[in-house]
């Protein structure tokens, strides 16, 4: 082998047929030694980059198709005063598939709860119990009116494709808490994807490994190819021939390209996936959750299974070190509706989406609570955009990226306290505006981390997850 040159790399490369290659390439990784990585902390309730953290771990819940703020956690009396009558603002009023029609009320009424008296509409009641616990941000403004850009704005904090999500920064500055399971995973609606698919939770321009891993959990196949078994076409002898064949190519491929991350993210996700082959059905198994627990989450409903399968699997993984994880409440436009983007009739869309997210959300707040992992968790809840407060047709609601509600619990923040507000009409953020920007510099501060300091050199630009922009919302943090 002319071992007189020849790297500890090499070595194992050219005398492990490869195996020892991959287990030195994960090693490697973890601890922030390969070329094309950063080091990173392996941070706890204690650690952080920049600072002490408050929280180490993040669950984003998603309302694909844009969930209308007027009629969850924004409450409108003038809309209620004015139903029926002309909508008139101020100014020209821009739609996105319609003119203005009349103001119009909320379909369902609404009451206050908690300690904090928060106002919360009847077609959310389990949240509602939860009030107390969260910190309400009513003065969310988009860029944009068109899910696909706008969903792209709330993950990854521009419009245009190809920019990193939130996700994947957050599994780039703080690493792994399990080998076995993957940092960041991703966990679609059951009737298919959002608006952009897999680039929601893509990696963008960091090294491919940081993207997050899509789990199916009421599928057949929960995560594709994971058994070589699930193909008739594959027989031990055939994978073991493959393996050699990889481990040749691999090392063909690391001598001609030396320091390529593609090669290494390639290897982290050989190796993932041969340790998910006995981590990933354990995760997924509920057998060995309580009665008591499925019904918390709604899995003896048939409206609520689905949301609610994937809301305990988060905190199964949550629970078992996995970084941040994202369960997707709506797919991509179909009919009839099978997302929170009700310009037909709200009432029918509307209350079928709440009926299906609304038990399981608040059983994952109040699990997280029960098991003493609240406080280090972050709990987020999002939507693209808001939606308007006139009718379009008569009973649907168009686009409204200029006012919308997004909510956060848990890992620092106070609860039973609301921030900035919309107007009268609930039409546009007039108090204290704010951005996804400053909910993501916010989020990355109580994970010890500077949303200022964490960049990527990528064309000459050291890029970030919040671009130029970003404060954080000390008013609301505990």
């Amino acid at each position: 082998m002319q071992s007189g040159n020849l790297t500890r790399r090499e070595f194992l490369w050219n005398t492990g047929g490869g195996l020892g290659g991959l287990a030195l390439a994960h090693l490697l990784g973890s601890e922030g030694l390969l070329a094309s990585e950063r080091p990173v902390p392996r941070a706890d309730l204690n650690g952080g980059i920049h600072h002490r953290a408050r929280a180490k771990r993040v669950v984003m819940l998603f309302m694909s198709g844009a969930a209308s703020h007027v009629d969850t956690f924004d409450y409108k009396p003038e809309l209620i005063k004015r139903d029926g009558q002309p909508f008139d603002p101020g100014g020209e009023v821009e739609l996105f598939q319609s003119t203005p029609g009349a103001t119009m009320k909320s379909p369902w009424d609404w009451h206050q709860h908690g300690e904090c008296g928060k106002w919360v509409s009847d077609l959310l009641p389990h949240l509602a119990g939860c009030v107390d616990s969260i910190a309400f941000l009513h003065s969310m403004q988009s860029k944009s009116n068109v899910h696909g850009p706008a969903t792209f704005m709330q993950h990854t904090g521009f419009v245009l494709p190809g920019f990193p999500s939130a996700g994947a920064w957050i599994s780039y500055a703080l690493g792994s808490m399990n080998d076995n399971l993957p940092t960041f995973v991703a966990l679609p609606d059951s009737r298919g994807f959002a608006p952009n698919g897999p680039a929601n939770w893509g990696a963008g321009f960091l090294p491919a490994q940081y993207q997050g891993t899509m789990i199916r959990p009421g599928a057949k196949n929960p995560i594709y190819d994971l058994f070589p078994g699930e193909n008739d076409y594959i027989t031990p002898q055939s994978e073991a021939e493959g393996r050699e064949v990889l481990s040749r190519l691999n090392q063909r491929h690391q001598q001609e390209r030396p320091g390529d991350s593609r090669l290494e993210a390639r290897i982290a996700a050989y190796e993932l996936a041969a340790r998910l082959q006995l981590s990933a059905p354990e995760v997924l198994d509920l057998s060995d959750e309580t009665e008591a627990t499925h019904r918390l989450y709604g899995l003896d409903r048939p409206e609520t299974v689905d949301f609610g399968r994937n809301c305990l699997v988060a905190r199964r993984l949550l629970e078992r070190g996995v970084r941040f994880v994202e369960v997707f409440s709506g797919a991509d436009n179909g009919f009839p509706r099978r997302n929170w983007d009700s310009h037909e009739d709200l009432r029918r869309d509307h209350g079928m989406m709440a009926a299906s997210m609304d038990q399981p959300a608040a059983a994952l707040l109040k699990d997280l609570e029960a098991r003493g992992m609240l406080d280090d968790t972050i709990v987020v809840w999002n939507t693209e955009f808001g939606r308007m407060p006139c009718s379009q047709g008569s009973k649907g609601r168009d686009h409204n990226p200029d006012a919308f509600t997004a909510w956060v619990a848990g890992g620092g923040f106070r609860g039973g306290v609301s921030y900035g507000a919309s107007d009268e009409w609930g039409y546009r953020a007039v108090e204290n505006p704010i951005y996804c920007y400053d909910l993501h510099a916010t989020i990355l501060h109580l994970l010890g981390i500077d949303h200022e300091k964490l960049t990527f050199r990528h064309n000459g630009i050291d890029r970030r997850l919040t671009d130029v922009h970003g404060r954080v919302i000390d008013e609301i943090l505990a």
